[in-house]
Formats: C-alpha cells, sequence, structure tokens
C-alpha cells in the first residue's frame, strides 16, 4: 500500500474556484465514507482549511487511486471534473509526506509560517479515527505530522517569518499600520464562533478594541464565546452575544466586521451593507450596478470619469462635434484615457485617422477648447493640411496595420481621480466559500479584505532566514520517517520468519522426545536451548541487515525476497499485520 494525497490550494487554484469547491463538515464526511469504499482505498483523511482542500488515501495502485480521489473530490464539491482536473495536484509516497509535514509547519500557508495550521490538521485526523478511516498509516503520518510542526515552531523563528492569517487580514484593513493603534476603541462585530471566528474575536481583543460582539446560528456557542473574552486576564473587553438575526441591527453600530462561517451563502449581502452604512458616509451609498456613487467605473460613479469631464466649461463633448470620429459616449471612464492619445486613435482605419488627426488640430486652434478630464490645452498655431501630410498618415496607417496600434504621438493628458474617502467599516471576510458579497469591495466608505485579497497581499510577502531551517527540519523528517515506515513494512515479515524457525524447534525436540523417551528433563532442555541458540544466530544477522536494507529507499523488496526464500505464507505475514495493526491502535490515544 503507499500514500497518495490529490487535491487544490491556493497556490493551484484562483479563489473563486477553491470556493465552489469548499467541503462543509456533513460533505467532508461523506466524502471520507466514499474514499474507503473505493476499491483503491483503504484508509482516507480529509484536509480541508479556508484555502485547501486535500484528500489523503492508502492505496494499492496509484493511477487507479488518482482517477477516484479525484472524481469523489469533483463529486463532492459540486466542480466537473473537466474543470477540476487542471487546478488539481497529486502527491505519491515521499513526496505526499513531505508535503504534509511542510503544510504542518506552515511552509505551504498563505501567511507562511502561521501556526493555525497544527489545529486544522489536527481535527483532520481526529474526524478520520472517529470515523475509522484512517488506519495506521495516516495515523502515524497525521501525528508525525503534528510532532514535526510543532518541532519547527519551537526549534526555529518560523513564527517571525509569518502570522496567522486573522493577524495578516487585520494588518491589511489597517493598510499595513499598527493594528492595535488602528483597533484601539472601536466596536467589533464577529460572525461566528468557530476556531477561526474565535481566533479574531481574541486577536481584536488583544489589540484594544472596545467593545465585541458574536453572533453565530448556534447561540449558546456566540455566549460561550463572549464569556471567555469577558474573563480574559490580559483584555478588559465588552463583549455579549446576539442571534444571528441581529447582525443587519449590529451592523450598523460596527466599525469592524469578521466573518468567518460554514454558511454555503452569503451572510452579508452588498445591500445588507450598503443599508448599515447609510448616512455614516459623505456621499450616499449605493449598490454597484445601480446608478450613483458606487456603481461600475469608479467609486463616485461614471459621472465623475473622464468621459463625463469631456464637455469643459461649456459642457459640450468633444466627441459630439462635428467632425471627430469618436464615440465618446461608448468610451468607458478610465483612468488616464485621452482623445489624443494612443488608446483613442488605436485601430483607426486610414480615412479616420485622416479626419481625427485634422480634427484635433483644428480644434486646438482656437485655445480655448477642454482636453479628457476637463484640462484646458495650449493653444497650437496652424492647421493640419491633410493633402501636405499625407507620407504622415499613410505612414500612421500602416503602423495600425502592421502592430495594430499608434505610438503615441501627444502626451496624455492627466486625469484626476476622486480621492476615496476613509472607510466607516471594516470587513474581514476569512470564509470559504466566502460569506461577504465581493460587491462590496465598490461601495464608498467601505473596505473589504477577503481570502483573495489576502492572497495576492501574500504573494509577495519576505520570508524569514528561518524558513530554510525549518525547510531542513522538514527533510530531515521525511527521510527518517520514510525509514521507518518501509523499516515497519518489513518487520511482519521477519516476525514470521521467526516465528517459523520457533515452530520448527518446536518440532524436532518433540521428534527427539519421540525417538528419545528416557531423556531426562535436564538434557532435553539443554537439547532445546542449545538448538534455539543456533537458530537465533543464523537468523540475526539476515534479520538485523534485511532492516537496515529495507529503511534505504528501494529496500520495499527485500520483504518479498525474504518470502519467496523461506517459503512463508503470506497470510501468515498479514495475520502479524493484522496483529500488530491491533495493538498499535489499543495503545494509540486521541489526536
Amino acid at each position: 500500500m503507499s500514500l497518495l494525497v490529490v487535491g487544490l490550494s491556493h497556490r493551484s487554484a484562483p479563489v473563486s474556484v477553491l470556493e465552489r469547491a469548499a467541503l462543509n463538515a456533513d460533505e467532508q464526511v461523506k466524502l471520507l465514507q466514499d474514499t474507503v469504499a473505493a476499491e483503491p482505498a483503504t484508509e482516507a483523511a480529509v484536509l480541508a482549511t479556508c484555502n485547501r482542500i486535500e484528500l489523503y488515501a492508502d492505496v494499492d495502485k496509484f493511477h487507479a487511486g488518482v482517477a477516484e480521489l479525484s472524481t469523489l473530490l469533483a463529486q463532492h464539491s459540486g466542480v466537473g471534473l473537466e474543470e477540476l482536473t487542471p487546478y488539481l495536484y497529486v502527491h505519491y509516497e515521499d513526496r505526499a509526506v513531505h508535503h504534509l509535514f511542510s503544510v504542518a509547519c506552515g511552509l505551504d500557508s498563505m501567511v507562511v509560517g502561521e501556526g493555525q495550521i497544527l489545529g486544522q490538521i489536527k481535527d483532520s485526523l481526529a474526524r478520520a479515527q472517529e470515523l475509522h478511516s484512517a488506519g495506521r498509516l495516516l495515523n502515524d503520518l497525521f501525528q508525525q505530522a503534528l510532532r514535526v510542526g510543532k518541532r519547527a515552531h519551537s526549534e526555529t523563528g518560523i513564527d517571525r517569518a509569518g502570522q496567522s492569517l486573522v493577524t495578516f487580514g487585520l494588518e491589511q484593513l489597517a493598510r499595513g499600520g499598527d493594528v492595535q493603534q488602528w483597533a484601539r476603541g472601536k466596536k467589533a462585530l464577529v460572525i461566528g464562533a468557530g476556531s477561526m471566528s474565535s481566533l479574531a474575536a481574541a486577536t481584536l481583543a488583544r489589540a484594544g478594541v472596545a467593545e465585541i460582539v458574536v453572533a453565530n446560528r448556534t447561540f449558546d456557542r456566540a455566549e460561550r464565546l463572549a464569556q471567555i473574552l469577558m474573563d480574559g486576564d490580559d483584555t478588559d473587553v465588552l463583549a455579549r452575544a446576539v442571534p444571528m438575526e441581529s447582525v443587519p441591527a449590529e451592523l450598523t453600530r460596527a466599525d469592524v466586521t469578521v466573518s468567518c462561517t460554514g454558511a454555503t451563502g452569503l451572510v452579508l449581502t452588498a445591500e445588507s451593507v450598503a443599508g448599515a452604512i447609510e448616512g455614516r458616509t459623505p456621499a450616499p451609498a449605493t449598490v454597484p450596478g445601480e446608478d450613483g456613487p458606487g456603481a461600475p467605473g469608479g467609486e463616485s460613479g461614471p459621472a465623475a470619469g473622464p468621459a463625463a469631464q469631456r464637455g469643459g466649461a461649456s459642457g459640450t463633448s468633444l466627441g459630439s462635434e462635428d467632425g471627430c470620429p469618436l464615440d465618446l459616449s461608448a468610451v468607458q471612464g478610465t483612468a488616464g484615457f485621452s482623445v489624443l492619445g494612443e488608446a483613442a486613435v488605436a485601430g483607426m482605419a486610414a480615412a479616420d485617422l485622416e479626419q481625427h488627426a485634422a480634427w484635433v488640430d483644428n480644434g486646438t486652434a482656437g485655445g480655448d477648447r477642454r482636453a479628457a478630464g476637463g484640462t484646458a490645452r495650449p493653444a497650437q498655431t496652424g492647421t493640419l493640411d491633410p493633402a501636405a501630410d499625407t507620407d504622415a498618415i499613410a505612414a500612421l496607417a500602416a503602423t495600425v496595420a502592421t502592430v495594430g496600434r499608434i505610438p503615441e504621438r501627444r502626451r496624455p493628458e492627466p486625469v484626476e481621480e476622486p480621492q476615496r474617502p476613509e472607510p466607516v467599516l471594516f470587513l474581514l471576510d476569512l470564509a470559504m466559500p466566502r460569506d461577504i458579497d465581493a460587491a462590496v469591495h465598490r461601495l464608498t466608505g467601505v473596505r473589504l479584505v477577503d481570502i483573495e485579497s489576502l492572497a495576492e497581499a501574500s504573494a509577495g510577502a519576505p520570508m524569514a532566514a528561518d524558513v530554510d531551517q525549518v525547510r531542513r527540519i522538514v527533510s530531515d523528517e521525511v527521510a527518517a520517517f520514510g525509514a521507518a515506515l518501509r523499516a515497519a513494512h518489513i518487520t511482519p515479515t521477519v516476525v514470521a520468519l521467526r516465528t517459523m524457525a520457533a515452530d520448527v524447534v518446536a518440532g524436532e525436540i518433540a521428534r527427539l522426545d519421540g525417538r528419545l523417551p528416557g531423556l531426562d528433563d535436564k538434557h532435553r532442555a539443554e537439547i532445546t536451548q542449545t538448538v534455539r541458540r543456533v537458530v537465533d544466530k543464523l537468523l540475526h544477522a539476515p534479520t538485523v541487515r534485511v532492516k537496515q536494507l529495507a529503511a534505504e529507499p528501494g529496500g520495499a523488496g527485500y520483504a518479498d525476497a525474504l518470502r519467496t526464500l523461506f517459503d512463508l505464507d503470506p497470510e501468515t505475514v498479514a495475520a502479524v499485520s493484522r496483529a500488530e495493526d491491533s495493538t498499535t491502535e489499543k495503545d494509540r490515544g486521541p489526536a
């Protein structure tokens, strides 16, 4: 049997795919049950976090295992197999061990070095143990991963390389400033009472918020979390619990909201957030997609964009005047757009280009025509004579045909973007799938940080020098685990060999008793001991050596060689293995 992992994470898939593939607790249980019921797998465990979904299994066939696990992930996630496959990664045997150990140390996390993943691995193992889907291999693997993760955090400074996703998210809300200074005195709303929400609440309390309101579908859990916050010795925060129905009302009072629930739909829509901040912003907030502030085209809507400003003092758009070949009403209000520049004339036919050039030059002669963005251009002397400039126009037209664009001939005119007001509501969405409508990004007076923006922010984050040390620890631990696994693989064969030898000795002593019935007990015991010593000495060197060889890479074949050389019954070896697994299971404590 061999270890196989098939999964996807923030490193292999966009957040939109991760969001759709997310599994709730019930779906994870069903996935485990279906995996161990499938033919290639005998053990299974699911590691599901806000930015990864991984299925671990002990399989007897690699290709069949990959196909089965991929199909199961697609079926239970609801994402079609063809769509999901390009984002899946596969690790096998030692590479699978290396991957899980790296995950446990925080090397594969969105925020390098975060330690919360250890609790999630522990939960994953506990779930598999409860469902009896984890056998000896996955129990040993996940427990060793927990030990490796703890070793990395205790022996290195990996904690300095990163932080929890919660802390990183709060830093993003504070735009990289001091979180304690930013949070001091604010009123916080925490939606959800799970591990991530609890961590967020505790972090906010330590940061100095004045009040924390906890909302959860199970009110008892919200009350429990609020009480824990109130009883904390290191904070004096005021905390209280409310039912989920009170979230809209509490949102109107909150300065910062953190949401991390297991809901499959949106917890906060753009409409609800817009309603919560109504009257708290300088300009009325509207839901993106509607006319007014927050509509597509910028925070203050298309009316504030360059297209609306081209009318100048007279309010007349340049494109509305005779001779202009541009349909300015169809041009998006994009920052930096200039009716004189490359973006305006790219792709024009020669005739249109000639018309545009003549219009621009004639239009600037008066000196008071306004350009895109409402900025007056200096007067120019003379007008363009198309007949005199035929060669230049023809060259520009040829450039269009060759490269598809016109080189910039005039300096683009600056466009002043409206300054966004300071947010009155900060939102941190740590759920997968998302709890908060992504359209909230475009509401005036709101700052939203979600998994997608965290992934972008962390992509270029520097890693501490301790990461190299952690990588060495992972490599050493992978080698040690592989050696122990290979050695354990041959142990049942060695035990079966010694059992067979003991049976041979017992049979020969019994035969000796039949041939020498008058042999006294003293001499019988001496003969028995002598024969046993001979057998032990003959077997000692080969069995010790075969364990050493089996622990090396590629040593799995030595067990087969022993079984063949000594004609060992495969069922006897399997029985020994089952007995060891049963003993190990009894001795194994909870994760």
